[in-house]
């Protein structure tokens, strides 16, 4: 069996949400304060590793509606779903454990946990009901509750289709390994000091492995026995050295009265294995020889070490031959912040490592929660579970296993792509509120500096650009799309070149990139005859989601654009600060740019020779666009021809040109204006 599904009512930021889960590993991942540490504490509360007793106000989520409030007093309640595995084989120990909790005795097929956590006895209820009904906030309601009612509330278990106390769930928990890892946690403590450390508890298990695992009793108990003799002599050793001595020694408990009726304290002892194990030491032996103690190690590898020997804890949990009666049934194992402390060669390695322990049957299911972008690039995206909050108490999980339809061949395909190419660095869209996705370098670079122009820190607003190497957004953005079930509520906006393209009318020809001036051009305005038809990029995707909840397509102009370089200049027509190192192009540019009359700036083309020179000459004449539109033109062409080969250089040196000037005050900085459709964009994210 496995836990299919948590409902989580009133639970600290949870209001009301229920959680699918899938067999295996559940990758818990989303920006912060999201609930992925409740989500992994609730688990923990129904089953019995978080004292459930010990909850108080806090835990409560905190209503601010008065008249819900009024209703009836805040209460928590949390219900797991198990779930029988598919083609699972009837498990005889899990049906007798689970027997009463069973949602449907004929079927046995799904069985139910609950806590809740609410005023106990029922008369307390209306009391609270009549002390807060004249209230006149919230936050006079819940100052009531933590100084006259929290006192009363109540952890109540039960079990089953219905919600009946008599059902015995402590017993079923007995049967139930849960390991929570909180994300603060102190393994060297519970390593390798105090009075029962886990190392010296795995130790227990494993020695006489070999015969444990094989019910050999009798092989055991010799074992027992010709240790004990071995250790005989060494106690008696011992106390003989103590002779002397102890005389003295315990004079001081006599003369203080520690006799009675004759008694009197004296030493005896007995060296089992178990008091031996107080004397081992884990150390790390390095190939050189040098050995040192494993306390003397990072908190990485400790966290490892001790991962590690709580797995092999379940398995001797888990063994009827050496826990007998007390055996568990089920293992599951929680860890907060899994990668904590480990860099990522070693986050890929443990992940591997919960795998394998998936497979061969040592847990029956694990649960993570991480920030890291590496270990989401490392998963099946099966494995995830995105949790997103836009407000409090208001919960979205998207789960990408549901999103692709594999028997659908486009998303197929987009899981397919979306597989090969979720990477560590696009993987961080998952912990960002909201995403830009842009089509190459020259953006990413540039539009964290265009927010600045615009007063927009996107650090401050959680807002991620994500360079996608070209124009497949759509692959991503099914698991964004909140119109479908179980997808990823997160603002996201496209930018996309419109990137004008004709071809000759008629002909099976591919589109070739045009410039915008060359759109509907008037044939009898030129020398050539030729008709052509034209087309633009992302035409079909802003209507798609033009009104669209979450997700917008931005792009340039459909009359003037073409590109964001040429877009750049093309509003900045005047702006030396776009004169950078690397331009083929700059001293004519720089001509270019202190020229006013359009005529004038064609003639300094006269000495550039190319094709495309005359194209760009030739179709300026030709269009009916006004003299600053031509002028506009023409420069945002060479700086964009002068780009080739460069972009992304380029792109940095203007991103360092413009922060310069941004740095300055306001009466030395160069005008710059930010492209019309980067400024809507970056609007709209604000929303």
């Amino acid at each position: 069996m496995y836990i299919k599904q948590i409902l989580i009512s009133g639970f600290r930021n949870f209001k009301n949400a229920i959680i699918p889960f899938h067999e295996g590993v559940n990758v818990i991942i989303g920006h912060n304060n999201t609930g992925k540490s409740n989500l992994l504490r609730a688990l923990a509360i129904v089953l019995g590793q978080i004292d459930a007793r010990k909850l108080n106000v806090s835990d409560l989520f905190y209503e601010t509606d008065e008249s819900v409030l009024k209703k009836q007093s805040p209460r928590i309640k949390i219900e797991i779903t198990l779930g029988i595995k598919e083609n699972e084989a009837t498990n005889k120990s899990e049906m007798a454990v689970f027997f009463e909790c069973f949602t449907d005795l004929n079927l046995l097929n799904e069985a139910v946990l609950r806590y809740e956590f609410k005023l106990s006895p029922e008369q307390e209820e209306q009391n609270y009901i009549n002390d807060v009904s004249k209230a006149t906030s919230h936050k006079e309601i819940w100052n009531i509750i933590e100084r006259d009612y929290i006192r009363f509330y109540k952890a109540i278990r039960s079990g089953g289709a219905k919600e009946q106390s008599e059902v015995k769930v402590s017993d079923v928990l007995d049967k139930i390994d849960l390991q929570f890892l909180d994300a603060i946690r102190d393994v060297s403590r519970e390593l390798y000091a105090g009075y029962n450390p886990l190392l010296k508890t795995v130790l227990n298990y494993f020695i006489d492995y070999q015969f444990n695992v094989g019910d050999n009793n009798d092989k055991v108990n010799e074992l027992r026995n010709t240790f004990s003799k071995t250790s005989k002599d060494l106690i008696e050793n011992l106390k003989a050295r103590l002779e002397d001595g102890k005389n003295l020694f315990l004079k001081y408990a006599i003369d203080a009265g520690a006799t009675f009726n004759g008694a009197k304290p004296d030493f005896d002892g007995e060296l089992t294995e178990n008091d031996m194990f107080a004397a081992l030491r884990m150390i790390i032996k390095h190939d050189n020889g040098v050995e040192i103690p494993a306390t003397y190690n990072g908190l990485g590898y400790n966290n490892l070490i001790y991962m590690s020997l709580l797995i092999a804890k379940m398995q001797s949990d888990s063994s009827h031959a050496y826990m007998r009666n007390s055996a568990k049934v089920m293992s599951f194992l929680a860890i907060d912040e899994c990668e904590a402390h480990l860099h990522p060669a070693m986050q890929y390695k443990f992940l591997k490592f919960l795998k394998e322990n998936h497979a061969n049957g040592q847990v029956n299911q694990i649960f993570i929660t991480t920030h890291s972008p590496q270990l989401v690039s490392a998963v099946n995206i099966d494995d995830l579970i995105c949790v997103t909050s836009t407000k409090l108490g208001e919960v979205n999980v998207g789960y990408p296993r549901t999103i692709y339809n594999t028997n659908n061949k486009a998303d197929f395909d987009s899981k397919q792509y979306v597989t090969r190419f979720l990477d560590a660095t696009r993987a961080d869209m998952f912990f960002a509120k909201k995403l830009i996705f842009v089509e190459g370098l020259a953006e990413q670079l540039l539009i964290p500096v265009f927010a600045k122009y615009l007063n927009i820190d996107l650090t401050d607003k959680h807002v991620l650009v994500v360079n996608m190497g070209g124009t497949y957004y759509h692959h991503f953005l099914k698991m964004f799309d909140t119109l479908k079930p179980f997808t990823i509520n997160k603002k996201i906006a496209c930018l996309i070149d419109i990137d004008p393209c004709k071809k000759e009318k008629g002909s099976n020809s591919k589109f070739k990139a045009c410039y915008p001036y060359e759109v509907n051009l008037n044939n009898s305005s030129t020398s050539s005859s030729t008709e052509f038809e034209f087309t633009h990029h992302g035409d079909y995707e802003l209507i798609c989601y033009e009104k669209h909840h979450n997700i917008r397509y931005f792009r340039q102009d459909k009359k003037y654009g073409k590109t964001l370089e040429y877009e750049i200049m093309r509003e900045n027509p005047n702006c030396k600060l776009l004169i950078t190192e690397s331009l083929s192009n700059s001293n004519l540019l720089s001509k270019m740019i202190v020229e006013d009359d359009w005529r004038n700036i064609i003639s300094l083309l006269d000495n550039k020779k190319g094709r495309e020179f005359e194209i760009i000459k030739s179709a300026i004449q030709a269009s009916d666009w006004s003299d600053q539109e031509k002028r506009a033109a023409l420069i945002a062409s060479v700086y964009l021809k002068s780009l080739e080969n460069s972009k992304g250089n380029i792109a940095l040196e203007l991103s360092v040109a413009l922060m310069a000037n941004l740095e300055k005050p306001n009466g030395d900085r160069v005008i710059f204006h930010v492209p019309k459709y980067i400024e809507e964009a970056l609007n709209w994210l604000k929303e």
